[in-house]
């Protein structure tokens, strides 16, 4: 598949070990592809995962259970967040 020339070539530099070279190189016979895609496509599934897990907010069932609460039954706003309302500019 012929590569389009791009103007910004950006790039970047890994050392490896022969032998994890060699189990690159390997895989990237097995799957018909050249070691810059396999690297590229496998590396940005990790990445994503990474992501998608640090930005996922698990709470237990306790909090669950006061998240909701609080969203139905919010509390009366304090002096602060008063004062900041009042600060906000006018809407037209």
């Amino acid at each position: 598949m012929p590569r389009v020339a791009v103007e910004d070539n950006s790039r970047m530099s890994l050392r490896v070990r022969p032998e994890e070279k060699a189990m690159l190189l390997r895989a990237v016979a097995l799957k018909h592809t050249d070691l810059t895609d396999f690297v590229l496509h496998h590396a940005l599934l990790a990445a994503k995962a990474v992501i998608a897990e640090a930005e996922h907010v698990q709470l237990s069932g306790r909090d669950s259970l006061r998240v909701l609460d609080l969203l139905e039954n919010p509390p009366a706003p304090n002096a602060k967040l008063l004062a900041a309302a009042q600060a906000l500019p006018q809407r037209r």
